[in-house]
């Protein structure tokens, strides 16, 4: 048995001809425990992780944000086959570029083109926006230290369970709307912003430099202003809601949730500016270059940028298509009445995640058969299919991400 030669030859003992006819295979996939996550068995992502290895202890005070399936440096999967020399996906893509099908891996230079993840979101995280692909590369060549990614991170969720998030600026209507309900929004943005932003109304360019400075003033204000203006606007709201009054027209419940997660944090007054958008399972948004989001509660497949070959007949399969090559997700479900079900070939590198049932999961291109259950990920190279034998009661739900150019 020979040694593979290259870069990764310390980690992968085996014979090349073997290996290259395993593409195949389940991976053990990175936890990030940033503060924001759900705690505990709270957690989707916690739930996920001990459903694909019931060895696993959760710690129950601990709190689990996401699950990250893919090959970024900071979270590299790790195949899970004794078979295989212990060695990470990304090590794996890097020796063998042709699991990612040809357009992929040229288009990519020989990276996969995603992250795919599973978010568990307890507290709101920061607002957010972007870079496209050439300011990313701009940004991270200036301040490598800020901006230590040169691509773009488009990002697509899709709702687990029910699903809250800001995303985009609302129409200029309800914006103006709320400058007028909400006396300390409008003390933040002033009244001359708050003119400009009125009168632009019916000039698509005046109203995209109106509402930037807008936005600036707000952000931009000192601290001590805008943490009164938040300190009286809760104040009032609080008062109005004791009292028994409506208080949407300020947006009541979401501010006070905010401000009771990050008390004095101008980002509160962001409700004003925002979409505020609430997902039920199922359903999806698109987040791309610029757009400004902020997660603010509930549990989600993400799949973004690491920064026609599928059948649409298949009435299993659920396509969410974004506007860019990265990456498509497809959601697969599978009826309690099939026991037998191929998961198609697409010309591109895939990770299958089970979010239900079980399966046991067959393919040419693997080892053995692999147990799918709840919490499985299974990664599968370009052009190869794979077959389940389907043997939960209530059918299957899986999620996979790929890219199809």
């Amino acid at each position: 048995m020979e040694e593979v030669r290259g870069d990764v030859s310390d980690v992968l003992p085996v014979d090349v001809a073997v290996m290259e006819e395993v593409r195949v295979f389940p991976l053990t996939c990175a936890v990030q425990n940033y503060a924001w996550g759900k705690i505990g068995l709270d957690s989707e992502v916690a739930k996920l992780v001990v459903g694909g290895d019931p060895l696993v202890v959760i710690e129950v005070d601990k709190p689990y944000a996401e699950l990250w399936m893919g090959a970024h440096p900071k979270g590299d999967a790790q195949i899970k086959d004794n078979r295989i020399a212990q060695t990470t996906l990304g090590q794996w893509i890097a020796h063998y570029p042709a699991c990612l099908g040809a357009k992929v891996k040229d288009a990519f230079q020989g990276q996969l083109p995603f992250l795919f993840k599973v978010l568990s979101v307890n507290t709101a995280l920061s607002i957010q926006a972007h870079p496209n692909k050439e300011l990313a590369a701009t940004l991270n060549a200036k301040f490598p230290e800020h901006y230590p990614d040169n691509n773009h991170k488009p990002e697509m969720a899709i709702a687990l369970t029910r699903f809250q998030g800001l995303c985009g600026f609302r129409p200029v209507e309800e914006i103006l709307g709320f400058l007028q309900a909400v006396p300390e929004f409008h003390a933040l943005v002033g009244r001359d912003a708050a003119e400009d932003l009125r009168s632009s109304i019916g000039d698509e360019v005046r109203t995209s430099q109106a509402l930037k400075k807008c936005f600036s003033k707000m952000m931009s204000c000192e601290k001590k202003v805008f943490v009164d203006e938040l300190n009286e606007l809760v104040k009032r709201v609080t008062q109005e809601g004791a009292a028994g009054k409506d208080t949407s027209s300020s947006n009541g419940d979401l501010l006070l949730r905010l401000h009771s997660q990050y008390p004095g944090d101008i980002g509160c007054f962001s409700i004003y500016f925002l979409n505020y958008m609430v997902l039920e399972p199922g359903q999806a948004m698109f987040l791309g270059a610029n757009e400004p989001h902020a997660y603010i509660y509930g549990d989600c497949i993400e799949c973004m940028a690491c920064s026609d070959n599928t059948d649409p007949a298949d009435p299993c399969v659920t396509l969410y298509d974004p506007p860019v090559p990265d990456f498509t997700v497809m959601k697969i479900q599978v009826p309690a009445s099939v026991k037998e079900y191929t998961v198609a070939s697409v010309d591109s590198a895939s990770i299958l995640l089970v979010i239900e049932g079980d399966a046991t999961a067959t393919s040419a291109a693997a080892f053995s058969d692999v147990t799918m259950r709840r919490g499985s990920v299974l990664f599968v190279s370009a052009n190869e299919s794979i077959s389940l034998h389907v043997t939960s009661q209530s059918g299957m739900t899986l999620f996979r991400a790929c890219s199809l150019l």
